[in-house]
């Protein structure tokens, strides 16, 4: 009999990332509040980070919002955006970094594994670097399985892909 699986990842899409990055540099450089704040705002793809900066904490705060508002509205799980704390640099201005949490930390896939096998589900996981397949011979478990992982909350977007 045939052995059906499907992946389970956590990925953020960085073009979505950029657009949404985009409508909020046009929305800050139309607000009044931050005249002449300097907000700056910036993707680093590469690391997979989001630099903020603003003339004071509070106008870093409030440009994070913005940010957030505009990814939530493109679909963008928010969960894996971790903001770290903000620094004060000099002549008053603050900055921020933000990380984008790509893949599925090692604890975490751990985790997962351990709740689908106190499920009971007669489903096979493994974990596969960033990401985990799932097996079973039966399509109904599979489908539990994904269920049972909607369910929970991990502390990331979880995508299910590769459903074969």
């Amino acid at each position: 009999m045939a052995d059906f699986s499907f992946d389970v990842v956590s990925k953020v899409d960085l073009n979505i990332v950029e657009e949404a990055i985009n409508i909020a540099k046009k929305e800050v450089s139309n607000r009044y509040d931050f005249k002449d704040a300097n907000p700056s705002l910036e993707l680093l793809s590469k690391e997979n980070k989001l630099k903020l900066s603003c003339k004071d904490e509070y106008k870093v705060k409030a440009l994070y919002d913005i940010l957030l508002t505009r990814l939530s509205k493109r679909g963008i799980a928010l969960k894996n955006f971790i903001p770290q704390k903000i620094e004060s640099g000099l002549g008053g201005s603050a900055k921020q970094e933000v990380k984008i949490q790509q893949g599925i930390p090692a604890d975490k896939a751990k985790e997962i594994v351990k709740i689908i096998k106190e499920s009971k589900l007669k489903v096979n996981a493994s974990i596969q670097g960033e990401q985990l397949r799932i097996s079973s011979a039966s399509k109904d478990a599979l489908q539990n399985t994904i269920a049972l992982l909607r369910g929970k909350d991990f502390g990331l977007e979880l995508q299910f892909t590769n459903y074969r």
